[in-house]
């Protein structure tokens, strides 16, 4: 070959090395691995389905992202890829994408008094956002569903008398701890955030702020959020996405918060999200908690919870088996939606198998 030829192919193939991909109006996509280990996934992912019952492993959506583009999808029962689904308590996960925008704009800071922005929390004035992030407020909270309602929390903030407003429901609980000390899962929590951030913003930008902030800019058309009788968003709770929409958060928290040549949350903020809490005391495959996130970390007296996953796998997860899966040495997001009734599916089953079909598949 020529020297000036030889330089010029040297040169396409550094340019493809580096080439980007990043959804349009569509998914770039990519050939769909086949074989035995696509087959074992499938089987684990979509068993037969009988819908007279609500038990066993029931998969509504599972799509597939590598470096970009689109790599394996399939929809079950009425879903479809045109669908938004309710995420559950991954709204908690995109209201942080959606608070780091804020953060981004110099609107607040990690260790500043939640009470700064919603009053109704001047009775604990060292409770900071980084605790709230960190579901850690120190308000007494029973994060209990449908199996122990009476004496639930949640069910109280969604259903009944805690519904017309959740962020005050939620701001007369008593605390067991002082802030920052001790994790307790709550919704709570996270309907705090949604109220703090109507401050945040101003009350004239808060009802678009999700779509202006985060929704607009990765190009996501059909997102649905809705709100209690306050118009305050219900961040632990009521966000709906399509799996195809999920995925752009997901490569975006993948890329550390960079949209194209857009730094759209900074990347000292993902760094947050992606940080175990410092005072979690683990359990035995738990996911550990990060900032509204969870992660696959190993911590003081427990190993990674899903222990077939690269360590540096984090997730937002949803009630009835919703998730997204991030795992940036892989170059993977994988949304996985379910209406999950009897506790069977298993995260690091899912992530085990979904590794062995498409990690390291996908060509230029």
């Amino acid at each position: 070959m020529p020297k000036g030829l030889s330089l010029i192919f040297l040169m396409l193939l550094s340019f493809t090395a580096l080439a980007e991909y990043w959804p349009a109006e569509q998914w770039p996509t990519a050939p769909t691995p086949t074989g035995p280990t696509l087959q074992a996934l499938e089987a684990y992912a979509f068993p037969s389905r009988d819908d007279s019952t609500r038990q066993g492993i029931r998969t509504d959506a599972l799509l597939v992202i590598r470096d970009g583009r689109l790599l394996y999808e399939r929809y079950a029962g009425p879903t479809t890829a045109e669908t938004p689904h309710l995420t559950w308590s991954i709204s908690k996960s995109l209201m942080a994408a959606v608070l780091g925008v804020a953060y981004g704009e110099g609107l607040f800071k990690l260790g500043d008094p939640v009470a700064k922005f919603y009053p109704p929390l001047q009775k604990h004035p060292d409770m900071t956002m980084a605790d709230v992030l960190h579901w850690a407020s120190g308000l007494d909270w029973q994060e209990d569903y449908e199996y122990a309602p009476l004496k639930s929390s949640v069910v109280a903030m969604l259903y009944t008398r805690g519904r017309h407003d959740m962020a005050a429901f939620t701001a007369a609980h008593a605390a067991y701890a002082a802030p920052g000390q001790a994790f307790r899962y709550s919704s709570g929590d996270s309907n705090l955030l949604s109220a703090a951030l109507k401050t945040i913003v101003g009350p004239d930008r808060y009802p678009d702020y999700p779509w202006t902030a985060v929704f607009e800019p990765l190009g996501i058309r059909h997102a649905v959020w809705e709100t209690d009788d306050t118009g305050t968003f219900v961040a632990s709770s009521y966000a709906y996405l399509t799996a195809r929409d999920l995925a752009r958060v997901g490569l975006l928290m993948a890329r550390e918060g960079r949209w194209g040549d857009r730094q759209l949350l900074p990347k000292d903020w993902v760094a947050f999200n992606r940080e175990p809490f410092a005072h979690y005391h683990a359990r035995q495959d738990d996911a550990v908690p990060g900032g509204q996130w969870w992660l696959n970390r190993a911590v003081e007296g427990a190993p990674q919870p899903w222990p077939d996953a690269p360590a540096d796998t984090f997730a937002a997860l949803g009630h009835w088996g919703q998730a997204m899966y991030v795992i940036p040495s892989e170059q993977l997001v994988i949304v996985r939606y379910g209406d999950d009734r009897d506790g069977s599916y298993r995260h690091n089953e899912l992530l085990r198998l979904a590794l062995k079909a498409f990690a390291g598949k996908v060509q230029p």
